[in-house]
């Protein structure tokens, strides 16, 4: 398929019904989430993937806003025919709690004093921004993630959903990130911090009815912007040529092209970002530490996801060594997990960048899905020694067609069906035994889901009771399931 974007995409907004509960004890009234979404979400509601994005990312992750110059920051991997493909999978993301590009934050207004929020608002943690996403996901109507994807503070988010919600994330793609802030990546957000603190015009924060501290917040985002780049990537970029003269100037304006790009990348943030929501979402950078009891394979000792772990060869701020900390820690708890390391000469951004690796090596993680990574876990069943009524109430209730007839054990005996119910009905019978289908075509949580459909196809049936080596029902798997996932022509 040829990849494309997803077009014309517009921004949309919850508010919450219900205050939130930050970690740190605060409470925050009439919270709002941006959010933006590409694709359809299928019947069974399986096929949703929550993108997260990083420091000075927002809800726009693909596609074009009306009048746009460039398209969202991830369009390079969200689309038809992209490793995020929209013709698949239903795409969520939404600007983080915290953040200035449509969520409650700082530059919020205040319900309480009718004023921006300020220094007033919060301090917050990546926690609390997952917990403002699943805030939002239930809004959806969404019990389980397909996958949750981002790159470096989105990176972040995507381990904390899976110790906060292990039962709601399937697959986890952390890419470029950490599973606790360093000392130096703290030492480099402070340093940023302070240059926006120190800038007259900061004002305490409180500086959004007169003129906002420009100078700190560029000069904090040209720090940290060289912390994204590489040696090389620098080099190849700039070397040391000189911008728009010949010779030094022997004073101290600019006499070169890398200090004239690290000016306009400064000068074109603070049109863009806040100064304070800068401060808060590093701050919760720092804070980030997903150990339990000094030991980060016990924090993450009740991830049940399936895990891909990506790092960036040439990334000094979040090195990969920190992505392998990651890996060693899910191995410790038998957690299914793959990694790769990109090639690249872009540093921390090539996870923003490297379209050709970043499509190949998630397309590839996400093909090869297997029949547990998508079907439902907790599968209406019920027991040989029920009435056809019984059955056929269970199957209103739940909302299915199908049932898994089992023993005391758990031991699949049989299926029933919808059809099955009403030709009981017709013919005027009253055991399940009379009715149900006996030789059951099953599959297994380690098929891969195209075995799945073929069985679906051959035998012309449109669920599959997913069981054990001792034939016990674990799951169920429907077309539903499986349409929106196989890949297409």
């Amino acid at each position: 398929m040829k990849k494309e974007s997803v077009g014309l995409v517009e921004t949309q907004y919850f508010i919450f019904p219900d205050d939130l509960i930050l970690e740190g004890g605060s409470k925050l009234k009439e919270v709002t989430v941006a959010y933006e979404t590409y694709g359809k979400l299928n019947k069974e509601k399986s096929n949703a993937i929550l993108i997260c994005h990083a420091l000075s990312g927002d809800a726009h992750a693909a596609g074009w806003h009306e009048g746009d110059k460039k398209p969202g920051w991830w369009d390079i991997i969200i689309g038809p025919g992209k490793c995020l493909d929209t013709g698949k999978y239903f795409i969520i993301c939404s600007n983080v709690m915290g953040g200035c590009k449509g969520s409650t934050g700082p530059s919020s207004i205040n319900p309480e004093t009718g004023k921006p929020y300020g220094l007033d608002f919060p301090i917050i943690t990546i926690s609390d921004m997952v917990k403002a996403q699943k805030k939002l996901i239930d809004h959806l109507g969404i019990n389980q993630l397909f996958a949750v994807v981002g790159g470096s503070m989105g990176g972040m988010q995507v381990l904390q959903w899976c110790i906060s919600y292990p039962d709601m994330v399937k697959l986890a793609i952390p890419i470029a990130t950490a599973a606790r802030s360093a000392p130096q990546q703290i030492a480099f957000n402070e340093v940023g911090r302070q240059a926006i603190i120190s800038d007259p015009k900061w004002n305490d924060g409180s500086y959004y009815s007169g003129e906002v501290p420009k100078e700190g917040l560029s000069l904090a985002r040209m720090i940290g912007h060289i912390t994204y780049l590489s040696y090389e990537s620098m080099y190849q970029k700039f070397g040391r040529r000189l911008q728009d003269k010949e010779k030094y100037g022997f004073d101290f304006s600019m006499d070169f092209q890398v200090e004239s790009y690290l000016h306009y990348q400064g000068n074109s943030f603070v049109k863009r970002f806040d100064a304070n929501t800068y401060l808060y979402v590093t701050k919760a950078m720092d804070y980030f530490d997903l150990t339990a009891n000094g030991s980060l394979a016990e924090g993450f000792k009740d991830v049940k996801a399936k895990f891909l772990v990506i790092s960036v060869d040439s990334d000094w701020l979040y090195p990969p060594e920190q992505s392998k900390e990651i890996v060693m820690a899910l191995t410790a708890n038998d957690i299914d997990v793959s990694y790769h390391e990109i090639k690249s000469p872009y540093g921390h951004d090539a996870f923003l960048l490297e379209s050709g690796q970043l499509n190949y090596i998630i397309n590839g993680f996400l093909s090869e899905i297997l029949v547990g990574d998508v079907m439902t876990q907790v599968a209406a069943k019920i027991s040989e020694e029920a009435s056809i009524d019984e059955a056929a109430k269970l199957m209103l209730e739940e909302k299915v067609t199908h049932l898994p007839v089992i023993a005391e054990d758990n031991r699949l005996i049989g299926i029933v069906t919808a059809w099955d119910i009403s030709k009981a009905v017709a013919l005027k019978f009253s055991k399940l035994d009379e009715i149900m289908t006996k030789d059951v075509i099953t599959a297994c949580p380690e098929d891969y889901i195209e075995l799945a459909a073929e069985k679906m196809k051959k035998y012309n049936i449109s669920s599959l009771p997913v069981v054990d080596g001792g034939k016990r029902v674990i799951g169920i798997i429907t077309t539903d399931h499986i349409s929106t996932l196989m890949a297409r022509d």
